[in-house]
């Protein structure tokens, strides 16, 4: 079992300093290209791979940074230790920092997926994509549904992690090439933010913090060990490198488990620079909460980048660019000032104050905790979520699809693409604003119960996707 050979690893890390820095990001000229789905990785990349003694068809590792936009591609050498190869910006992402709960949130996943073959759709209207596995167990037993959540191109983004048509050019071909070299799983990783104890700090009041603290345990060990953790769940949660006696089940309790002793003693020495660190960064941060931004307003900071671009391409900027930490005070204002802005009916309508029976004192409700211990500012879950529409008082809410959006019916057509290497559909279909509507994710787990290795067995069916 791979955890018996924690031991070296951790020696291994500890002695070599690897490298982490990045090579440009994809430049690639697609006029030049004749084959997407076979395309070779850049000279470039091939020359650092070859100079950090990187195989072609060694492992891969995904890890994604909502909150900075980036998407890094962690490569095995090797001796089996995991460095970075190289990182994107990513071009789009929809909805704001968390987890996604429901089918039409608008959010992108966060955790940890493992991408198959069977993933992989060479003739996506997106140019590439490659579908997150959403829900996996984790989701599917804590009642979390969506579908067709996928990284892929043209960016633009309903819930995906969007890329460049050349970015997810070679993020295709590192996953490619790595199944080619035998690896049967690739493991995303999503994590909201880099989870260092200044972060952590950072977004202490959010409401998604204990969520964040599990996913925590999982990038920790990735770091100690530089090693993609093995990731299971029980009790309705994540755990990592465990040694488990019995096959474990996603809904009910765990069984008897213990972490390897070498693991055990360098995540101990690991968390206790983190706890003195979070302490400081808390007594820093004293007085002052982190205005996380609407999808709005991250578009707003990369306006210009729409200027000349067909209507469906749509990038949004970091969440770094667009919030800011400020008082409680102004924290207060600008909540406020959101709620505002989310109560305007549109041309036509009427808001749910003016309606008989005051409907608005019915809207739900959420509460915004700041830093500062027993203070608390209201606001309606529609202005929490950055939305302009109230939603009812229990559930998450739900967003219709643009009114220029095909049917199910006009969706499946548009599915049926020419061969590899021809994307002649897609630039007409994104100038006239076709964001498909997906489907039913085809990769969906049937129930709470199916295991890793079920799910490695399936077919690829990314025809209906």
């Amino acid at each position: 079992m791979r955890l018996k050979h924690i031991a070296y690893i951790l020696l291994m890390a500890t002695a070599l300093a690897g490298c982490n820095d990045t090579i440009d990001t994809a430049t690639i000229d697609l006029s030049k290209v004749k084959n997407k789905t076979e395309q070779p990785l850049p000279d470039r990349l091939v020359a650092e791979m070859q100079k950090r003694n990187m195989p072609r068809n060694s492992p891969i590792m995904i890890r994604v940074f909502k909150e900075e936009g980036k998407m890094e591609i962690w490569k095995a050498r090797a001796d089996n230790r995991f460095e970075k190869i190289t990182d994107y910006d990513i071009c789009a992402w929809s909805g704001k920092l968390g987890p996604k709960v429901k089918e039409g949130d608008r959010q992108a996943p966060e955790g940890f997926y493992n991408l198959t073959p069977a993933h992989l759709n060479p003739n996506s209207k997106y140019y590439l994509a490659i579908n997150t596995g959403f829900p996996n167990r984790y989701d599917a037993a804590n009642g979390r549904t969506g579908s067709n959540l996928m990284i892929h191109g043209a960016c633009s983004s309903s819930g995906c992690y969007s890329m460049t048509d050349a970015q997810i050019l070679e993020i295709y071909a590192f996953a490619r090439d790595a199944f080619k070299g035998g690896q049967s799983s690739v493991q995303l990783q999503a994590f909201p933010f880099r989870m260092t104890a200044e972060n952590m700090a950072r977004h202490r009041t959010s409401e998604n913090y204990d969520f964040w603290k599990m996913l925590k345990v999982g990038y920790d060990n990735f770091e100690v060990t530089k090693r993609p953790p093995d990731v299971g769940v029980c009790g309705k949660k994540y755990v990592f490198n465990q040694e488990m006696q019995g096959a474990p089940s996603a809904g009910a309790a765990c069984p008897p488990m213990s972490t390897p002793p070498a693991l055990s003693a360098a995540l101990s020495a690991y968390e206790k620079q983190y706890e003195l660190a979070y302490a400081k960064a808390v007594e820093k941060l004293d007085g002052m909460v982190w205005y996380e931004p609407t999808e709005a307003e991250r578009k707003a900071v990369v306006a210009d980048k729409r200027k000349g671009k067909d209507i469906a391409y749509a990038p949004t900027g970091t969440s770094l660019a667009a919030g800011k930490l400020v008082k409680q005070e102004e924290f207060d204002v600008l909540m406020a000032a959101r709620l505002n802005k989310a109560a305007k009916p549109a041309p036509g309508t009427m808001l749910a104050s003016a309606q008989p029976g005051g409907a608005a004192a019915k809207q739900g409700r959420v509460t915004m905790t700041g830093s500062v211990p027993g203070q608390r500012s209201t606001m309606s879950v529609a202005s929490a979520m950055g939305t302009g529409t109230a939603p009812q008082a229990a559930g998450p809410i739900a967003v219709s699809a643009p009114a220029n959006a095909p049917s199910n019916a006009q969706f499946a057509s548009m599915q049926k693409q020419p061969g590899a290497g021809q994307s002649s559909g897609n630039a007409a279909a994104r100038s006239a604003g076709q964001v498909p509507v997906p489907a039913q994710n085809p990769m969906a787990y049937a129930s709470v119960q199916q295991t890793a290795t079920q799910e490695d067995a399936k077919k690829p069916f990314w025809k209906f996707w």
